[in-house]
């Protein structure tokens, strides 16, 4: 059984934190729509959804994969880079200690979950306005234990690691490679971005299936070339909102001891 934690989208979703992105207008109606058929997909790829609440104190608790890192052993609450998201850690840790022994991230490190990337027993995580690297050496000590290797990537010109690189197979990574250090990932298959949509390497990959913004049709069409069931959504106005569709969930198997795969 796959789990995937989601979270409400909360009324004040056009009062969230920017970093890269001009303000403009968010349809909260529109994005709750968006929303909805995103946890569709989530259900068809084979999760059991759980939907946490929101109301108007965190207009970022949407983007609830910043709050929690899943691995098959342990959950790692972190500590969001913006100070305002820390309240949002409370709910997510609540909910994962019914799935996992829950550790986390101490101050003065700031981590957000979308800087990190894990593929098998390798842990990328990104340092970024949002993750620093007293965070990175936290994540080193609490993960090495369980075989993992935590590398640092330099992450400039984006919100988090994941906006640039995400995993759309056991091997193969989506990548915007002017983006990144490439050597950090010479050890994988690559899929690269259209050159035209330099925000679409964000994808879901889950069970078979990657879930995927409507919003990038010519990567999509690169993704489907290789092979993969790409599902598209619109994820149009959480994108204003600088969101992505692996930051809405967090996907874990529900039994630890069973070896599935922390999905995120």
């Amino acid at each position: 059984m796959l789990i995937a934690i989601t979270r409400d989208i909360s009324p004040a979703l056009a009062d969230c934190e920017l970093t890269h992105l001009t303000r403009q207008p968010i349809d909260v109606e529109r994005a709750r729509a968006q929303h909805r058929d995103y946890e569709r997909l989530l259900i068809e790829a084979g999760c059991r959804v759980e939907r946490l609440a929101a109301g108007a104190d965190m207009p970022d608790s949407v983007f609830l994969e910043d709050a929690a890192v899943v691995l098959d052993e342990i959950a790692i609450i972190t500590r969001p880079g913006a100070a305002s998201r820390r309240p949002e850690t409370a709910a997510v840790a609540a909910r994962l200690r019914g799935y996992r022994d829950v550790r986390s991230i101490e101050p003065p490190a700031t981590m957000d979950g979308g800087d990190v990337l894990i593929v098998g027993k390798r842990v990328f995580v990104g340092c970024s306005r949002r993750t620093n690297r007293a965070a990175i050496d936290q994540m080193r000590g609490l993960v090495a234990p369980y075989g993992y290797e935590v590398e640092s990537v330099d992450v400039r010109g984006v919100l988090h690691l994941k906006s640039a690189v995400t995993a759309v197979g056991d091997n193969l990574l989506l990548m915007n490679t002017s983006l990144l250090p490439v050597g950090s990932f010479a050890d994988f298959d690559q899929v690269a971005v259209d050159a035209a949509e330099p925000l679409g390497a964000n994808a879901l990959w889950i069970g078979g299936q990657v879930i995927y913004p409507s919003s990038f049709p010519r990567t999509r069409e690169r993704l489907e070339r290789r092979g993969l069931d790409v599902r598209a959504v619109d994820a149009g106005e959480l994108q204003k909102a600088e969101g992505a569709v692996t930051c809405c969930s967090l996907v874990f198997a529900a039994d630890s001891d069973a070896g599935g795969r922390a999905l995120k």
